[in-house]
């Protein structure tokens, strides 16, 4: 949160999530493809590339699709799982994680104007936090890799709730770390049911960036940038 000459905004807290608000999800496809493809060669498979990446992508979804409503799921787990069904045999997590940790950190990249948005709400008078369904450890490396993680004022991830959204403990969590009222905050997320709605079932307003629209969107921005226009309007319908 800015400092005492930090600009005034009626709103309490912005909560963004990470997966496709912060992090741009095509660069994390493509992290994923080049380490499958490392995979390939390595163990001299005999499918090719794409024909594996379906396998790998498979094989995480699935393991992913095996929880319990909204119990959190790891996606380390996810990913061994995914290399054990790849290469037929359970590898140690020294034998592929490091590779895998190297694709990821070199090739992953920020939504455009995500990082620019990020470091000018951070001088509003406002807690800026991350809300979102990733392990805490790889979570907080992605915003330490693209520099923002110092401008958050809390980040609540799905593996320190125990849940993933849309159960209301994610973003009750949130609150209570932010001190928020929920009428007063705002949820940045590119999923309807889970980010968007998610929020608007426990009182929280809604900004639909790349999710479909709904009854429980109060706010819908086509770049980052636009959730500035809506955290600077001093008379917002609250």
């Amino acid at each position: 949160m800015g400092g005492d000459d930090a600009k005034r905004t009626p709103w309490d807290a912005v909560f963004w999530d990470i997966g496709g608000v912060i992090l741009d999800l095509e660069s994390v496809q493509g992290a994923h493809a080049a380490f499958v493809a490392d995979l390939v060669e390595e163990h001299d498979l005999e499918q090719d590339v794409e024909d594996a990446v379906d396998t790998w992508r498979t094989a995480v979804g699935n393991r992913f699709r095996e929880r319990e409503g909204t119990e959190f799921q790891s996606a380390r787990e996810a990913y061994a799982t995914g290399v054990e069904v790849l290469v037929g045999e359970d590898l140690p997590r020294e034998r592929w994680q490091p590779t895998f940790d190297d694709h990821v950190e070199s090739s992953i990249e920020p939504v455009l104007g995500a990082v620019e948005t990020i470091e000018v709400l951070a001088q509003r008078d406002v807690h800026v936090g991350v809300l979102s369904d990733v392990d805490d450890e790889a979570g907080k490396r992605m915003l330490e890799r693209f520099g923002v993680r110092k401008h958050f004022d809390s980040i609540t991830t799905s593996e320190e709730v125990g849940r993933t959204k849309p159960d209301p403990a994610m973003f009750e969590t949130a609150l209570e770390k932010a001190d928020a009222s929920p009428e007063r905050s705002l949820m940045i997320g590119d999923r309807y049911d889970h980010d968007v709605k998610g929020a608007a079932d426990v009182g929280l307003r809604g900004v639909a960036f790349g999710a479909e629209d709904g009854p429980a969107v109060s706010y819908r921005i086509e770049s980052p940038e636009a959730v500035l226009e809506i955290v600077d309007d001093e008379h917002p319908e609250l």
